[in-house]
């Protein structure tokens, strides 16, 4: 379902998830957690729990003379090179493809990176003085829309469900909508579901662009944690067609992949006039990340065998999901991320049910979610579960997980609307 939404830039906080989530739970006292110390255990918030590997600190320690330096906006020809020859090794580009000096930018983090590209790209008029419309899945990370509402755009949500792979289908969004669109997002593995585009999905998207003259804004954060297959990226699809960049940028970030969120350390790529004009956005009203920050992504982006080592343990933690929760619960692994994207029929309710009985913080899928015209939203029947812990701790947290979920099915699933008859299933279309 496509839905068009007027989203007020004064009142951003009343679809930011965590503030709602907090709104629901504040009133509530937790019950006590399978912890040992009784302490809540916090799912709600893809935050890694790792540790990022010790050579940061020493990287950070040796440039520590640059925390007396304003940096540049862009980021320093050491980083961006890493960036660079990064993105060439992972995707086996063509060596004169990317640039690094005009094609990449250093940033703060690919949320920050977000918002500065809809700042620059959504006041570009189109079809005459109408305003711009922004393209964003639904559900989705919170900051697309908020970048697009800051912005002045109209948002119109295209729904991402089991039937469409997880994944929005902007082939079905109509001519009219395309013509004036100035910027969409495909986020592969997708947030909060895990679903990862395939290159016919991710072509597709490129030759709308090109054909309607807007900018895609693919997010691959999470294109590093994946369960088998890694995933494919857009800048792999450009090269197919001749390693042309125009009306494309991806987005790549430290804070999944290294477990390095407290970092703020990414990078954006691709066509060269909107990276040129994003990074004057980020000279007018941005900050450029830390010189001794730069040292430290240098290292982590040519060093592999940490993001080895984060991805093995994610997917130790989907299985483990799969053996406790699956005869109670269905789950679908995700061919991407860390986050379990869990139908239990009612998700608000059953967010306070995890909470009030087990002190165990979970995000409602209709909280990363717009309604559309019948009032509904794709994610009310989910909750999104960050599977960010070691595998001992996650043990804890999903067998209670599934005694207080498995107390709502025995009384008829009344509370969460779960039926004892679901079983396992496997997503249709690209996340098959």
């Amino acid at each position: 379902m496509i839905t068009r939404h007027l989203v007020d830039r004064q009142k951003l906080n009343e679809f930011h998830p965590f503030t709602r989530l907090r709104d629901l739970l504040e009133a509530t006292p937790p019950g006590r957690s399978p912890l040992d110390d009784g302490q809540p255990i916090n799912l709600s918030i893809g935050e890694p729990q790792t540790q990022p590997p010790t050579f940061v600190a020493h990287e950070i320690s040796q440039a520590a003379t640059g925390w007396s330096r304003y940096p540049l906006s862009k980021g320093t020809p050491d980083y961006l090179s890493a960036c660079g020859q990064w993105l060439e090794k992972r995707y086996s580009l063509p060596k004169d493809m990317v640039d690094p000096t005009k094609h990449i930018l250093g940033v703060p983090g690919t949320r920050e990176g977000l918002f500065m590209t809809a700042l620059t790209i959504l006041p570009t008029p189109k079809q005459g003085e109408e305003t711009p419309i922004f393209l964003t899945p639904n559900p989705c990370y919170h900051v697309y829309t908020g970048a697009a509402a800051a912005a002045g755009a109209e948002v119109v949500t295209v729904n991402a469900t089991r039937e469409s792979g997880y994944l929005p289908d902007y082939t079905q969004v109509p001519e009219e909508i395309l013509k004036r669109t100035a910027l969409c997002v495909l986020c592969s593995p997708s947030n909060p579901e895990g679903a990862v585009a395939d290159p016919q999905r991710i072509r597709d998207l490129i030759d709308l662009a090109r054909k309607y003259d807007f900018v895609v804004a693919f997010d691959e954060c999470y294109a590093e944690i994946y369960t088998d297959t890694p995933p494919h990226s857009a800048f792999e699809i450009a090269a197919d067609l001749g390693g042309d960049l125009s009306n494309i940028l991806i987005f790549h970030s430290l804070s999944k992949r290294s477990s390095a969120a407290g970092l703020r350390c990414g990078f954006i790529a691709g066509d060269e006039k909107w990276i040129s004009m994003i990074n004057t956005t980020c000279q007018v009203g941005g900050a450029g990340v830390p010189l001794p920050i730069q040292a430290a992504g240098t290292r982590l982006w040519q060093d592999e065998e940490h993001v080895v080592e984060n991805r093995a343990r994610y997917q130790q933690n989907f299985k483990l999901a799969q053996e406790i929760l699956g005869n109670t619960i269905p789950v679908e692994i995700p061919a991407g991320g860390f986050c379990l994207w869990l139908e239990v029929g009612n998700g608000v309710q059953a967010t306070r049910n995890l909470w009030q009985q087990a002190g165990i913080r979970v995000m409602p899928g209709a909280y990363m979610s717009h309604k559309d015209e019948t009032g509904t939203t794709p994610g009310d029947r989910y909750i999104r579960l960050a599977l960010v812990y070691d595998v001992d701790y996650m043990a804890i947290a999903l067998k209670a997980i599934k005694e207080v979920l498995g107390q709502t099915i025995a009384v008829g699933g009344l509370a969460t609307g779960i039926t004892p008859s679901l079983t396992n299933k496997k997503p249709k279309g690209d996340n098959a």
